[in-house]
Formats: C-alpha cells, sequence, structure tokens
C-alpha cells in the first residue's frame, strides 16, 4: 500500500500542474476565448466594430454591433511540466466557446453564447512489474455556461450603451482511483492465490447554482472617436456540486456508497478595458479583471487521505493588445484586408501561488466578399508557483476560430 500511495502522491503533482485545479474547479478558460481576442493577449472587450461580436466580459460592447455576428472557437494545447529533473508532457483539445448576436435597430441588440468556463482532463497510469502493483487516475469535467445576453444605446446619448447577461450553469465531472493487485510480502509459491483483485475509488457529480437559475454581468460601454472604455461588475454566486460516491471491489461490486453536496463560493469580478485607436486602424488595448477569493475550495477529494480543500488567492489579469484592421474593401490585396494582433498578459489564477506570463501573435483572415474570417492565434507562456514543491509548466497553443458575418433583415442595397 504504500507504494500505492507513493504513487498517488507523483500522479498529484503531475495533476495539479498539468491541469490546474483538478480536486477544485480545474483549468479556467480567460473569458470568452474567442481565437481573435487570444492573439491579441485577451485584450480588447472594449473595441467595438461589425465584427466584434458578443463579449461575455463587457455585454454592452454589443449595441454597437451593425451586423449579424456568428463566431466558433478550437483550441488544442501542448504543455511541459518540470520539478527538478522529472519531465512530464501532455496535450489538449477543446471548444472554449460559440457566439451568436444580431442586432435590432433602435431596440438594441441580442446575443447567445455557450462558454466552456472551468475544464479538468487528466489521465495516467502507474505500473510496477516486479510487485505486480499498478494504479491509474482519471479526471474528466467541464463547467459550460449558456449566456443570454442583450445590449442598448442610451437615445440621447449614443455614444454610451448598457447591456446585461446571465450566466445558466450546466456541466458534470468525475474522478477514477483505480488500485490493482500488490503482491510485495508474499512468497512467489503463494502468490497465485492473491488474485488480480482491483479496488476503485469513483465518484461523479453535476454543477449548478445553489438557489439562483443564473448568475448576472451588467455592463457600461463608452465609444469615442478614437478611444473606447467600458466598466462591466459580475455577481457572486455559489457552484452546488452533487457528487456520488463510489468504492467498488474489481468493478463490479459497490462495497460503500454516499452522496454528497460540495458548495463553492465564486466572489462578484469587476472588469474594466480601453481601446485607442490611432490612424484610423492602429488599435492599442488593455483589460483588467480582479476577483478577491475569500474561501478556500473543498476538493473533490473523499478518500486516500487526498487534501480535503485547494487554497485560494485573489484572481486577477492584466491583458495589453495591438491590432491593426485590415481594409473592408474587397478590391484591396489580399495582405492589406488582413487583421494583425499581438499581446501579452499576466495573471494571477484562484489556486494559491501560481500565476501565469503569456504572449501572443494572431491574424484574421478574410474569405470571400462578406466579411467571413478565420481567426488564428499563436500563443505560449509559463505557470509558475512560488513554492519550490509544485510544478512549473511550460505551455504553446493554437486557437482556430470562424467568424461568419451577415445581414439578416436588412435591406439589399
Amino acid at each position: 500500500m504504500k507504494k500505492f500511495l507513493l504513487a498517488l502522491g507523483v500522479f498529484s503533482g503531475f495533476a495539479f500542474s498539468s491541469m490546474i485545479g483538478l480536486d477544485a474547479l480545474g483549468e479556467e478558460n480567460v473569458m470568452g476565448g474567442t481565437a481573435s481576442a487570444a492573439g491579441r493577449g485577451f485584450a480588447g472587450n472594449a473595441k467595438t466594430g461589425d465584427a466584434e461580436g458578443l463579449s461575455v466580459v463587457n455585454p454592452a460592447r454589443l449595441a454597437f454591433d451593425a451586423k449579424v455576428v456568428f463566431n466558433l472557437n478550437f483550441s488544442m494545447e501542448l504543455d511541459g511540466a518540470r520539478n527538478g529533473g522529472e519531465h512530464y508532457a501532455y496535450s489538449s483539445l477543446s471548444m472554449p466557446s460559440f457566439n451568436l448576436s444580431f442586432p435590432m435597430g433602435s431596440f438594441g441588440a441580442m446575443g447567445l453564447s455557450l462558454w466552456q468556463h472551468y475544464a479538468a482532463s487528466f489521465e495516467d497510469e502507474y505500473k510496477n512489474k516486479e510487485t505486480h502493483a499498478n494504479a491509474k487516475l482519471e479526471y474528466k469535467g467541464s463547467v459550460y455556461e449558456l449566456v443570454p445576453t442583450y445590449a442598448v444605446r442610451l437615445p440621447f446619448f449614443r455614444s454610451l450603451s448598457l447591456g446585461a447577461s446571465a450566466h445558466v450553469v450546466m456541466g458534470n465531472n468525475s474522478r477514477n482511483l483505480t488500485l490493482g493487485a500488490n503482491n510485495e510480502g508474499i512468497d512467489k509459491s503463494d502468490s497465485w492465490a492473491t488474485g488480480d483483485y482491483i479496488l476503485s475509488d469513483y465518484v461523479e457529480g453535476a454543477w449548478e447554482i445553489k438557489d439562483h437559475p443564473a448568475y448576472y454581468t451588467g455592463a457600461l460601454q463608452y465609444r469615442g472617436k478614437n478611444a473606447s472604455y467600458f466598466f462591466s461588475f459580475t455577481t457572486g454566486y455559489t457552484l452546488l456540486n452533487t457528487l456520488d460516491y463510489n468504492f467498488r471491489f474489481t468493478e463490479l461490486d459497490t462495497l460503500e456508497s454516499s452522496r454528497v453536496k460540495r458548495e463553492i463560493d465564486v466572489p462578484a469580478m469587476l472588469a474594466t478595458g480601453i481601446n485607442y485607436r490611432l490612424a484610423k486602424r492602429h488599435n492599442v488595448m488593455m483589460d483588467l479583471t480582479w476577483r478577491v477569493w475569500d474561501k478556500d475550495i473543498e476538493n473533490i477529494a473523499g478518500g486516500w487521505n487526498m487534501p480535503e480543500v485547494t487554497e485560494t488567492q485573489t484572481d486577477f489579469m492584466v491583458s495589453l493588445g495591438y491590432q491593426f484592421d485590415g481594409s473592408p474593401l474587397f478590391y484591396e490585396s489580399y495582405w492589406n484586408r488582413i487583421n494583425y494582433r499581438a499581446g501579452a498578459w499576466y495573471r494571477n489564477w484562484y489556486i494559491k501561488d501560481v500565476f501565469e506570463v503569456g504572449g501572443s501573435i494572431g491574424g484574421g483572415f478574410p474569405l470571400g466578399r462578406k466579411g467571413t474570417t478565420i481567426d488564428v492565434a499563436f500563443q505560449g507562456g509559463k505557470r509558475f508557483s512560488d513554492v519550490k514543491s509544485e510544478w512549473e509548466e511550460m505551455f504553446v497553443g493554437l486557437r482556430i476560430g470562424l467568424t461568419g458575418i451577415a445581414t439578416w433583415g436588412q435591406e439589399r442595397r
């Protein structure tokens, strides 16, 4: 059993660095997760334009759109974690967001987003041929949000807009720890009698908001001739995770079963940002989000003496970005119609002593005459900790998005 626990300790180290907070909420995706935002360092929530579409952190931006915007995004990431002489590598593939928005003239604009807020995915196996010991650890889960949004420009102050959105939470999670037979200390002539028995500690559950159908975001946006600003406030809420624990023997017989409800108090969030336009097509932008966690998170844990809580810290992110807007004129050269992007960010994760720095470059490549684009972003960076016993993680990623633009309900000129 000591060797099993040692293997579990190794798994815990890998899990923490590879997928942040597996026993808590998992790795948090940056608000919205679009490929266009990733290309400029996740800045630009104050930027307005026909192809900007819905912003999860700034619903008020939607009021300035003049066309229907459809947006679908995919993310691929390669990570390598190191601690001393140890090294671990993994890859992931996800769909961070899907967005659809459409304007309604003087009645404002509406939008809908499906956004992956948190994700946890990890699987690894340990085997020892000499002792016939083996262990397997697997995490799966996501917290998705369905986000309907409405925004409108003020009647007598057309440079100002108000926006609001509701975040309906859904999703599930599971963890399976399997321990195989251990013949250590048993005479070889008698080892046949021990069999190939397997013990499995399995837990699965679902996510929802406690006592409310959703949590909410409200925002104010100002769009000037050269500069745009926004300010938003997102309410705090309590996530309820109903978990069923099953301790199994040989994956067939359940020795012990129990149901536990853990509650995670997610604090309110403040966000603000600015976009400044130079010479019509050059955009410099900065965004800031701030959330003060004051309570630790109860872990999924449940057995094998695993830690009961994940300690938290103030979660904030500052991002800087640049975008050169391509020409909207179809007859100009293709290279002059591309949107060029670059950016960088620094972030405190919600987990204590975990930080991240990163940078990105990207582009929006037009397809056809109607304004449809393929957005591509390359990003890389490092997640690190002040605690030497934790793993440091280097990552590189690729995000690809399809942005379609239409004029539904509008007369052709």
